[in-house]
């Protein structure tokens, strides 16, 4: 009894294998091909579940149907047309549109494809830069030398053997000069540079001179015509000072002596720690004080 139950679980189990290695699933992003013996046999385009023989019969692989990108490898020096040694950076956007074609003429997987293909692109580019100069790939013909590559990539993947793939797009990400060209255009542009920067630290420095010389001409011209102008009112204040000085001390001489003593007085001793050393009796600075002589206060009237 338990080795019929064993029987039947082996069978079962190896049904299960068997009917496993007949089923296979092929995503909406791939392409199914199932090979018999050896030969490709049928190409599933389309997602699913799908049945075959069971190995060794026959076996499946998948390969991609995706926009692939392909970048440079060999960033390696090419001419241009004036014989400079330039570096570019490119890409490259295909799809495998034909599995069988490409398995038979190109590989069994995406590799492959992206190998030869980086040779095919690299040829092209290397012939159509010879023939064009510096200026050419970083000006707007840049657009024409990629239309050029890409036509020249496309006729020999769909030529004599074609390879089954498609190729989309071409672009140049980056031009430049080998390394050692490249410094010494640095080298120069950095001279250049420091020699313009000099030239504008020559040029501020003299207009900046320039600038100060004037203002501070301005500033005299403006302190000279200031101080005239307070002179001359200075010199009115003066004389209608004195004026009317002279008309009030005409009017009473005795008056205008001792309120003269009195300001003289009030600008000797406005201070307490003034000393002043003299005299009173014989000094006529005091006379007023003494209230003796001329400088007595006149009688009110």
């Amino acid at each position: 009894m338990n080795s019929r139950i064993g029987f039947i679980a082996s069978s079962v189990l190896v049904a299960l294998a068997l009917l496993s290695s007949t089923l296979f699933v092929v995503d909406q992003r791939q392409f199914g091909i199932v090979y018999a013996l050896g030969q490709i046999k049928d190409v599933i385009t389309q997602p699913g579940l799908n049945f075959k023989l069971p190995p060794p019969f026959q076996n499946v692989s998948y390969l991609d149907k995706r926009l692939l990108t392909l970048a440079s490898l060999d960033p390696e020096p090419m001419l241009t047309a004036e014989k400079q040694r330039v570096v570019i950076d490119w890409y490259v956007r295909w799809r495998i549109t034909n599995p069988s074609e490409y398995i038979r003429n190109v590989g069994l997987d995406e590799n492959a494809g992206a190998t030869q293909l980086n040779r095919v692109v690299r040829n092209a580019f290397q012939e159509n830069i010879n023939k064009r100069t510096v200026r050419d790939l970083i000006s707007v013909r840049r657009e024409a030398l990629m239309a050029d590559v890409q036509r020249e990539v496309l006729g020999v993947v769909k030529g004599a053997k074609p390879w089954g793939v498609d190729v989309v797009d071409v672009r140049i990400t980056r031009v430049d000069y080998v390394e050692a060209i490249t410094e010494s255009v640095y080298r120069r542009m950095e001279a250049e540079r420091k020699r313009v920067a000099n030239e504008l630290r020559s040029t501020g420095l003299a207009e900046g001179e320039k600038i100060r010389a004037d203002a501070d001409r301005q500033r005299d011209v403006t302190v000279a015509n200031a101080y005239r102008d307070a002179q001359k009112v200075k010199g009115d204040g003066d004389a209608q000072a004195s004026a009317v000085y002279a008309q009030a001390f005409g009017r009473d001489p005795q008056f205008a002596q001792f309120y003269r003593s009195l300001d003289a007085y009030r600008q000797s001793f406005n201070k307490k720690s003034d000393v002043l050393v003299v005299d009173p009796s014989s000094s006529e600075f005091f006379r007023a004080l003494n209230g003796s002589g001329s400088g007595t206060a006149p009688a009110r009237r």
